[in-house]
């Protein structure tokens, strides 16, 4: 059932990318594992895909021991910066840097290992309570600019997540602006690659505002248990 989905996300990407003008290897699959057991990541594995996202840094850290089969870990949850221990093992991206506080104890634990930690920074783009992120140009210039400083910090993109409506003009308009935003960051000499955006549910509008990074997970393992 897991390679069925994929197959059937890959295609849909692929058509996606074809009415877009825009080539499918520039985007990169990331299959939202959490909350799924380690026999089903090891299962997506089988099938092809390499990159596995998680919110939990627990759950990250434990999966991460688990499995041996080699796999790209990106961290996309809300991070706490007493959990930055928990991920910086074995986190290939870390999707949701908010502020110069968690990216120092980044930068703080990365040098410890002689780790260069690829981040992206969470951008708020809609008005919704329960979002995180970065809302002001001047606060992500601040935590872009600490990034750019860092010696074990490489700052790759920006990721958002899209207000959970069926308006498409208003999810459209979310990941619109976050591309451009990168574009006038990049225009400053930021040197930006990655858009982090789009889910099971909106991936596809994703696709077509530029987005490189798709965080999907229901359309490839299913809903979600959340006795884990």
């Amino acid at each position: 059932m897991i390679e069925k989905n994929i197959n059937i996300v890959e295609e849909r990407i692929k058509s996606r990318c074809a009415a877009a003008g825009r080539n499918p290897s520039d985007i990169t699959l990331v299959a939202v594992s959490k909350t799924h057991p380690a026999e089903m990541v090891r299962e997506a594995f089988s099938a092809g895909l390499i990159h596995f996202g998680e919110n939990k840094a627990q759950e990250m850290d434990a999966k991460s021991l688990e499995i041996k089969e080699s796999v790209l870990w990106h961290f996309i949850g809300h991070l706490q910066t007493n959990k930055v221990k928990n991920v910086i093992k074995s986190a290939e991206y870390i999707h949701s840097v908010e502020s110069v506080k968690l990216a120092a104890e980044i930068e703080k634990r990365a040098a410890k290992l002689d780790k260069v930690q690829k981040v992206l920074l969470e951008i708020k783009t809609s008005s919704e309570e329960s979002k995180f992120g970065l809302e002001t140009e001047d606060q992500i210039k601040e935590v872009a600019d600490f990034c750019m400083e860092s010696g074990n910090i490489q700052l790759s993109g920006f990721m958002t997540m899209a207000p959970f409506t069926d308006d498409e003009s208003v999810i459209r308009k979310s990941f619109s602006n976050l591309r451009e935003l990168k574009e006038k960051f990049n225009a400053r000499g930021y040197g930006l690659d990655e858009l982090s955006m789009g889910m099971t549910s909106d991936y596809e509008i994703a696709i077509e505002e530029g987005s490189t990074m798709l965080r999907v997970g229901t359309a490839i393992f299913g809903s979600r248990s959340y006795t884990i």
